[in-house]
């Protein structure tokens, strides 16, 4: 029996877009294998093997691209995938996966759930760098069965860095012209049965406008949007036998993030401390089983601070220049969430695989701007899947699953998933998967309770969804190239929606509930890949969602229609440089920002390009300079719209906000 290996976590992408190299010399084409014999490391190209679509993002594409953090990564990476960081790095986002809503796309790091789960639109990428990535996968269609709550759409898992059999490591430090400064570095090695890696960065900047300045009020003197983040982490893995290993991790983050706005402020920012622990126990005496526990805990915590221009809080008196009031003084939100997951995998006949699991969750959170006192609630979920190999059935691969999650608030939810592979010939495949997802409700849309404002509602239903995406591609020789390409169609409906359904005039507030109307998306994904010539290569990829409510006529808001993402690397193995060039189209989107009056908005409908090189400075190449020029031609574009509130008529209007202008930077690395 082989020894268990924990360094270069390597596998084969199969029918997605591959990463482009770690080595300069190699194409993006070339097969990444891993080696970690871990169950849920090894998840989801086992997921891929049987049906799902799997896109994975190399730490060396967001070297070669330029991207600091894992927004901006993935706006420009992730085939159908739109990203829009709010007002450049480290920010909240919007975000669709194949037509979905953000709420509908689930994020882990190493396998954890990391979703906020006191609100559905706030994702948790404005304080993930990039630097401390392995790898990014993306995996398309419901995901519910594995990962439960909130994998509506799909699910993706931010691999932070891995293990290696000998000792590796970089450090590098650079800045942008956007007075940003980055330094990072990490460490692993491996001594007898003990492997571990280490690795700190801190990224910050005094930021870009993030309105036009026909959007800001006299009020509203904080135009400049400024961030500061710095991380640490580290696992550690004991290989007790061959089989039988005891790992750890560790994760903190402490983060000064501006809060931008139109009118009143005189500076607003939230300060972050999260914390991430795990430990992990895996067993794997045989390829014929296979088992692990994981505990976690995650720990969110902010504090929001507000200095307003003006005599009270939360308002601006025309013609009070210099008065400064405190609308909020670190008033706290955040939430911990901890848990347990346990998977086996059993082949005992020939033809069969067997995986059963079992999963719980402790979430307590609160908000004292928005006014959700601390609430605790809890899940229990069991769930398996019935897998043939190929001994059963010849080049195909088949699973069947179902999962029964109980809440301790709200209503069980029962979801089911089939999915399968099958291999007409190397040149050829045919995947599809089809089953059930949900999403329970928020913290807000349950327990919220702000005055003259909303309430949430406990009896709400959670969001129930069916889906099914299906797939063909394959490997085809033109001239001298060998084209990769996939054809992909995916469907998708949601019901009981969870939004405001009614108003309490007794309260002035709106009270969530469940619409009755359902959402629907179908749409279809092209994803082509090549190696042009032995040093360039290229990606394309295009998106077209068509989503839409019961009864309207109209694409369901920040969901875009069409999108596009084309790459070329260049990578020659005889002269010390490299080149990247990315390409992002992005079509027309539609908003009602909350607050802004009635009214549809148009914005996107942009094209960006991002440029990048490499030079090296040895012949071993320990010694490289990057340099990066994003949006290269200096679009200027709306990544959203929000609100503001006149100062003399106090009547509402759109506010737009401003996506990264063109950003120069500089970055030298030392490997050893």
């Amino acid at each position: 029996m082989k020894a268990m290996k924990w360094f270069a976590v390597t596998y084969i992408v199969a029918a997605g877009i591959p990463c482009f190299a770690q080595s300069q010399s190699t194409s993006p084409l070339d097969e990444i294998v891993v080696t970690a014999k871990s169950l849920e490391e090894n998840l989801p190209q086992q997921l891929s093997q049987y049906g799902t679509h799997l896109d994975t993002i190399s730490a060396a594409q967001i070297q070669n691209g330029g991207y600091i953090d894992v927004a901006s990564a993935l706006e420009a990476l992730a085939p159908g995938l739109y990203v829009s960081s709010r007002n450049g790095p480290f920010d909240y986002v919007q975000i669709s996966l194949q037509g979905s809503r953000t709420e509908d796309v689930l994020w882990l790091v190493d396998g954890i759930r990391i979703n906020n789960r006191l609100y559905a639109g706030t994702t948790p990428l404005d304080t993930i760098p990039s630097s401390m990535v392995e790898r990014i996968e993306v995996l398309d269609g419901g995901q519910a069965l594995y990962y439960g709550t909130q994998a509506v759409a799909g699910a993706v898992n931010i691999v932070t860095k891995s293990f290696s059999d000998h000792p590796d490591g970089a450090v590098s430090v650079g800045g942008d012209s956007n007075n940003g400064k980055q330094v990072q570095g990490y460490f692993r090695d491996t001594l007898g049965n003990n492997h571990f890696v280490v690795y700190a960065l801190h990224d910050e900047s005094s930021g870009i406008q993030p309105l036009p300045d026909a959007d800001y009020q006299p009020s509203g003197t904080d135009r400049h949007r400024s961030y500061k983040v710095t991380t640490i982490g580290g696992k550690y893995v004991y290989d007790i036998t061959d089989s039988l290993s005891l790992s750890a991790s560790y994760q903190h983050t402490n983060a000064n993030l501006d809060f931008a706005q139109p009118m009143l402020t005189a500076n607003a920012f939230n300060q972050r401390n999260e914390d991430l622990v795990s430990t992990r126990l895996d067993y794997t005496p045989s390829e014929e089983f296979k088992f692990y526990i994981k505990d976690y805990y995650h720990w969110w915590i902010s504090h929001y601070t507000e200095y307003d221009n003006g005599s009270t809080p939360y308002s601006y008196t025309p013609g009070t220049p210099g008065q400064i009031n405190v609308a909020s003084d670190r008033d706290f939100w955040g939430y911990k969430d901890y848990g347990i997951n346990l998977l086996t995998q059993i082949a005992v006949n020939r033809g069969f695989e067997y995986l059963a699991g079992y999963d719980f969750q402790n979430y307590s959170g609160r908000d004292a701007v928005l006014v959700i006192q601390q609430q605790t609630e809890h899940v229990n979920a069991f769930f398996g899947q019935v897998r043939t190999t190929p001994d059963l059935i010849p080049d195909a691969h088949l699973a069947a699953g179902v999962r029964y999650n109980i809440p301790s608030i709200g209503q069980s939810a029962l979801v089911w998933n089939g999915s399968g592979k099958y291999d007409f010939s190397k040149a050829v495949f045919l995947k599809a998967s089809a089953g059930t997802s949900f999403r329970l409700p928020t913290d807000e849309e349950l327990f919220a309770n702000d005055p003259e404002d909303e309430r949430g509602n406990p009896n709400l239903k959670p969001e129930t969804s069916r889906f099914a995406n299906v797939s063909v591609g394959g490997a085809a020789a033109i001239l001298d190239m060998t084209l990769k390409w996939e054809l992909i169609g995916f469907y998708r409906d949601i019901k009981n929606l969870i939004d405001f359904r009614s108003f309490d005039s007794t309260t002035n507030q709106v009270v969530f509930g469940n619409d009755p109307a359902t959402v629907t998306v179908h749409g279809v994904e092209l994803a082509l890949e090549t190696a042009i010539t032995t040093t360039l290569s290229g990606t394309f990829n295009a998106t077209y969602s068509h989503a839409r409510q019961t009864g309207s006529d109209l694409q369901f808001d920040q969901v875009p229609v069409t999108q596009m993402k084309a790459g070329l690397d260049y990578h020659p193995n005889d002269v010390p440089f490299g080149a990247t060039v990315t390409v992002v189209h992005l079509g027309d989107l539609d908003d009602e920002p909350l607050g802004a009056g009635d009214g549809r908005y148009g914005y996107g409908n942009y094209t960006v390009v991002d440029l990048g090189g490499r030079i090296f400075l040895d012949p071993g190449r320990r010694h490289r300079i990057d340099l990066h020029l994003n949006n290269a031609f200096n679009k200027t574009y709306h990544s959203g719209l929000g609100h503001g509130v006149n100062d003399d008529t106090g009547d509402p209007y759109v506010v737009h906000d401003l996506a990264l202008r063109r950003t120069f930077s500089a970055y030298y690395t030392y490997k050893f």
